[in-house]
């Protein structure tokens, strides 16, 4: 695959009036009509019980801590019915979207802190000592972050392997390019089984590929609906919630879950961040009709950056100088490498890294795309790009402020320019500082792999940004790094 490849969008057909037939996912059997000639059953809904088991056992598992002379029957049911109320009132039990292991912490455990501090305020357990409370609050976190993970868990296993069915609404050719994507990504956990667009007749069949069915009608779409047992409608595209209106609202009433997702690279907003509910394939996503707001960014980040990449340069010291000299003993004098990119805003900045390739000229250097499997590298120069090893120096970008710890990866201006031609999200990157990894990376996509869907990730993220969210990445980052990648 080349640096800007991207895979084919599947075709489509124009489905036949009067008998829509939609590709079904595997595994999937249609509902039936009942006996008084209902329609098929309504989409199938996650159950919340198991989030509430879990919560109500950190419950008892934090209460058994303390003594048992202090454990109040009363007290406990109390502090169970709060945790469950502030947990429910922050939307910890939305079972619409699976968060994964870390997404959810601070909230829960933030909920649990204020739950336990209002019982002992208004109770006899505030004559306990505090290192016996503290304990009781720690056990009780533990337990209630480690069931909610087991249960997100498995529901994501359970929907990569049945993925849950889609319509994908909007334009015919950015409807395309969004079920394409999300099946590109089957561990997203929607399986696009068909487009309902306006006017699909002005784009022909891709002959060799199978082909999507194109609605246009809203008897169509609610007719595949139950064919399919479609649980969730994406809509893409400016206008489309307007021009659609009829068709979202027979599936709306069907009991879809509609969802609205930027696809257009003309919705990334330049001048801050939107809150929505995280993302899908790299596509940021908010229920339709949620309002979108703009969100400051915090001196945390800077603060985050500051921190960890002193600490991580003092640490990384030793290895840096080793593998310096070893370059130097091997490839000579110029172990650092210098490189243009551009970073936040479109300015450009000289990035380092620990020389691992000698380019024949500066015009390569700046225009060729990837050398990571050069014949000509030495084995510890591939060593040392398998580990990320020579991605180190870029601690000091992040320490001087041109770079972050997580961001959108630099490029230089050669690519920037055509990759801006070619994708026009692109340009969008730039609104927030680049960084040495960042949520595209930690899906893979790193290396020789599409460019489309990297900007997609990329765009997300600055959406959807949090300092948890970097501390997430930053987490999983660490836990991919002796992996062979590549860069």
């Amino acid at each position: 695959m080349t640096a800007d490849s991207t895979v084919a969008s599947p075709g489509q057909q124009r489905a036949p009036e009067g008998a829509v037939t939609v590709l079904a996912p595997p595994g999937f059997t249609a509902g039936r009509r009942g006996p008084a000639g209902r329609e098929a059953r309504r989409p199938h809904r996650t159950s919340r019980v198991p989030l509430w088991l879990v919560d109500g056992g950190g419950v008892l598992l934090g209460a058994w801590v303390l003594p048992a002379s202090h454990r109040y029957p009363l007290v406990i049911a109390l502090l169970a019915l709060g945790v469950l109320v502030l947990n429910r009132r922050a939307a910890l039990y939305d079972t619409l979207v699976v968060p994964g292991a870390l997404d959810e912490l601070p909230a829960v455990c933030g909920r649990i802190a204020v739950g336990w501090a209002a019982v002992v305020a208004l109770s006899p357990l505030r004559s306990l000592a505090p290192a016996v409370l503290v304990t009781a609050v720690v056990v009780h976190c533990a337990a209630a972050c480690t069931g909610r993970a087991a249960v997100h868990a498995l529901r994501r296993r359970a929907l990569r392997r049945r993925p849950c069915p889609a319509l994908v609404v909007g334009p015919v050719a950015t409807a395309r390019r969004v079920s394409a994507a999300l099946l590109r990504q089957p561990d997203c956990g929607v399986r696009p089984v068909g487009l309902v667009a306006d006017n699909p007749e002005f784009l022909g069949e891709t002959e060799g590929e199978p082909g999507l069915p194109v609605l246009t009608t809203a008897l169509e779409a609610r007719r595949a609906a139950i064919q399919n047992g479609v649980e969730e409608v994406l809509v893409v595209g400016a206008g489309t919630r307007e021009e659609k209106a009829a068709v979202l609202r027979a599936l709306g009433a069907y009991g879809c879950v509609l969802w609205e997702l930027d696809a257009d690279p003309a919705s990334y907003g330049l001048g801050g961040h939107r809150q929505g509910a995280g993302q899908l394939a790299g596509f940021s996503r908010r229920l339709l009709g949620a309002e979108r707001g703009l969100r400051r960014g915090s001196v945390g980040k800077r603060v985050l950056d500051v921190v960890l990449s002193g600490a991580l340069l003092v640490l990384a010291g030793p290895v840096l100088l080793v593998c310096a000299v070893v370059l130097r003993a091997m490839d000579g004098p110029g172990v650092v490498f210098r490189q243009e990119r551009i970073g936040k805003d479109g300015r450009p900045f000289t990035m380092l890294k620990l020389r691992t390739h000698r380019p024949a000229s500066d015009h390569e250097a700046a225009t060729r795309w990837s050398v990571a499997n050069e014949q000509d590298m030495s084995a510890f120069c591939h060593f040392l790009r398998r580990t990320s090893l020579d991605e180190l120096l870029q601690l000091w970008n992040v320490f001087r402020g041109d770079m972050s710890l997580v961001g959108p990866r630099p490029e230089r201006p050669f690519f920037v320019a055509k990759f801006s031609q070619a994708h026009p999200g692109y340009p969008a990157r730039h609104r927030m500082r680049t960084g040495i990894t960042g949520l595209a990376q930690i899906h893979g996509l790193r290396g020789d792999t599409s460019i489309e869907d990297r900007c997609r990730y990329d765009n997300a993220y600055i959406d959807n940004w949090s300092l948890w969210q970097d501390v997430c990445i930053l987490l999983r980052t660490a836990a991919q790094f002796v992996r062979p990648t590549g860069s």
